[in-house]
């Protein structure tokens, strides 16, 4: 979903265009019931949050906040929607007013607006080539053919005309003959005018055959035939019609409809066209279209010269309206490829009327003048060309060396094509252009691919908020940063403009906040997106915050009071640094509520000896003071004492810890058993991590089946 509305934008350079942080609260949308979101102007704002928070809602709300006009009520949540409409509360958003124009990528822009049949990028000329500097260099190039198209935009006959020529050319078919018996011609006049030459037998269906209405009469007639196998009465006025029949049934024999049709359409083209053919000329064609028995051979040799001449008319017409930068982009001498317009009408004796003159004189005046600036002219073509190689080239290394790096064996090139430009897609073992690239490429090379292309049209049409629903979840960690780098860094990126980009991957956070922030500028910010009964609320995520996990786990031991929370965040550090000595065991004997600790020895466990088990509770207690195995195996084995802690525990990540002691890793659901298990364990590969106790990411519905299975609720 994205959308654009014109109004004047404030330049990113301007001096009154200052950063500054903006709200916006929105409220009963979908699953959240409030959230207020900050964003400070011309930078990055990352908000990471897990999956389920609302991200793609916060989005959504954004977007349609931003006009005025749009209809909320596509976000009233489910537990609104069947109660009375007048009472129950209403989905509002406050604040995104303040953004005239939002563009957002998601999945649904790429659905719409990326790898259409025949292009890589919906309006991809439009945002590659179509730039300022473009147009400029564009109406320089009209000026010096106005002449010529005010002659056409003066004078609608002339296009008319062409279309009526246009007509007749086609009415011949294709044929090596140059008429098709199948053709409009062939089948209208090809077995003669029955219209002017009706057999004696059907003289009483004259006025029909010749009326207004004579195609719909034959239609009805010869459907009407059906009827007689039920009567040999009229099925109209239920006259007897036995003497008539013969002469009934002579008007299926002799007449379809669609030849009528055909020759009809040609009659009437042929009375449009009369006064632009050579007076003899037309007299002529009347009389053949007119032939009572079917064409002779010398009548369709003068049809299909008359037809060559016409293609020659319509060609030069066609080609002197056309006249335009595409037309001439790649004609090496514009003032020979120009005098060649000119018509010659000596040389199209059967249309050298004084109508056709009079239009030809006109375009060959205009012709003149615009040779005369034929040199000017030629100088500007070259100038947009070299402009528009310049931008192709420019946008082919950027995006083809982005493609490269991330590891796809695709490249695009941007290619002209009639009154245009368009973007293609290649693969770099196939020499030809892919159509439909969404059938050849991967869900994750659509998205890394469209993301980038939605960048590019951002900096084209300059909207106030760019929003990144979830834009680099899904890829490997290279194609991450290399997308990252893409979007967020140079002069031809989003870089310092505002941009709100929601995520559940944590990388982001590490890379643009912790480790490379100073290759970012002007400077990421980020939040963490807590939710909270429905309630989003932002925490500030600084460099500081990101830390290993041994970083977090001394910091959470050293200011902890609970002993058994203390031992969970030890046990990991040991974990975490592969230290899984005599300590190790000996803290996951106390959690396991092993009464006597034991330790695995080339498969086999066995009793830890008195001498191992003082060394570790010395080594413990030099990080834990006190540390004594016996009292805090009876504090885990106190499950009203454990309950307690679980009720008061801080947060979600160390209730979990507590459940799965309490529950002797427990839990009837699988699912839920192992995302349990996994946040006991190190659960990820990334080295960097945000404090749990600080950024509570363990989501609400496990923590409510804890809840459940402990019968707290």
């Amino acid at each position: 979903m994205g959308g654009y509305r014109n109004r004047p934008m404030t330049s990113l350079n301007s001096p009154t265009h200052q950063k500054q942080a903006m709200e916006f609260t929105i409220k009963n949308c979908n699953s959240i019931d409030e959230a207020t979101i900050s964003i400070e102007e011309r930078r990055l704002n990352i908000k990471y949050g897990t999956n389920g928070t609302g991200k793609s809602t916060i989005a959504i709300a954004v977007y349609l906040g931003s006009n005025p006009d749009a209809n909320l009520s596509q976000l009233t949540p489910f537990k609104y929607r069947s109660g009375d409409p007048t009472t129950t509360p209403k989905p509002s958003i406050e604040g995104a007013g303040q953004f005239s124009t939002v563009a957002v990528f998601n999945e649904e822009y790429v659905n719409k607006f990326v790898f259409q049949q025949d292009e890589v990028l919906k309006n991809s000329f439009d945002i590659f080539i179509r730039s300022n500097e473009y147009e400029q260099k564009m109406a320089q190039i009209e000026t010096l053919v106005n002449e010529i198209r005010e002659t056409f935009n003066n004078n609608d006959q002339i296009n008319v005309i062409i279309k009526d020529l246009g007509d007749l050319s086609d009415g011949f078919g294709k044929s090596q003959s140059g008429l098709s018996k199948a053709s409009r011609i062939g089948k209208g006049i090809g077995n003669g005018n029955k219209i002017e030459h009706i057999p004696d037998a059907l003289t009483p269906y004259t006025s029909f055959i010749k009326g207004e209405n004579s195609v719909k009469w034959i239609k009805w007639q010869i459907e009407g035939n059906a009827f007689l196998e039920t009567s040999t009465d009229c099925p109209y006025c239920t006259s007897p019609t036995e003497d008539k029949m013969t002469t009934i049934l002579a008007v299926g024999k002799e007449y379809d409809a669609k030849s009528i049709e055909h020759l009809i359409a040609i009659k009437s083209i042929i009375e449009r066209l009369g006064r632009y053919l050579e007076p003899e000329t037309l007299t002529k064609v009347e009389s053949i279209i007119n032939n009572k028995d079917g064409l002779k051979k010398e009548q369709t040799s003068y049809l299909v010269g008359l037809k060559n001449q016409i293609d020659t008319l319509k060609e030069k017409l066609s080609d002197a309206k056309s006249i335009s930068f595409f037309s001439l982009r790649d004609v090496q001498q514009v003032k020979s490829y120009i005098s060649g317009l000119q018509i010659d009408l000596s040389l199209l004796a059967s249309l050298n009327s004084p109508d056709t003159k009079a239009i030809v004189d006109e375009i060959n005046r205009s012709l003149d003048s615009v040779v005369a600036r034929a040199g000017l002219l030629q100088g500007e073509i070259n100038k947009q060309k070299r402009s528009i190689e310049k931008a192709i080239s420019k946008y082919r290394c950027e995006i083809n060396t982005f493609l490269r790096y991330a590891g796809y064996k695709y490249e695009i090139d941007i290619q002209d094509e009639a009154n245009s430009y368009k973007m293609k897609l290649k693969h770099i073992d196939f020499p030809d252009n892919i159509d439909n690239g969404a059938f050849h490429l991967s869900y994750g090379e659509r998205n890394a691919f469209s993301v980038v292309l939605f960048m590019y049209e951002c900096l084209t049409k300059n909207p106030d908020l760019v929003v990144l629903d979830d834009p680099i979840s899904s890829f490997d960690k290279n194609k991450k940063f290399a997308i990252l780098e893409m979007l967020f860094r140079g002069q031809e990126s989003l870089q310092g403009r505002t941009v709100l980009m929601l995520t559940h991957d944590i990388e982001p956070i590490i890379d643009l906040i912790k480790n490379l922030n100073h290759a970012f500028q002007p400077t990421p910010v980020a939040a963490f997106l807590k939710s909270c009964s429905s309630i989003i609320s932002e925490i500030q995520i600084t460099k500081a915050d990101v830390s290993s996990f041994a970083q977090i786990c001394n910091e959470n031991i050293t200011c902890l009071s609970n002993d058994v929370i203390k031992i969970i965040y030890l046990r990991r550090h040991y974990e975490i640094i592969d230290s899984k000595g005599l300590e190790y065991n000996l803290l996951s004997n106390l959690l396991h509520k092993r009464a006597q600790p034991v330790i695995r020895i080339d498969g086999n466990e066995i009793s830890m000896s008195s001498e191992q088990i003082d060394v570790a509770t010395t080594a413990i207690g030099e990080r834990i003071q006190l540390f004594d195995y016996q009292a805090i195996l009876d504090q885990v084995n106190n499950r009203e004492a454990m309950i307690t802690a679980y009720k008061t525990a801080q947060n979600n990540y160390e209730k979990l810890q507590l459940f799965r002691i309490i529950n002797n890793e427990n839990h009837q659901s699988d699912v839920v058993k192992k995302y349990i298990n996994e946040s006991f364990h190190i659960e990820n590969e990334y080295i960097m991590q945000l404090n749990p106790r600080k950024y509570d990411f363990v989501p609400e519905h496990i923590v409510a089946e804890c809840d459940s299975s402990l019968g707290l609720v």
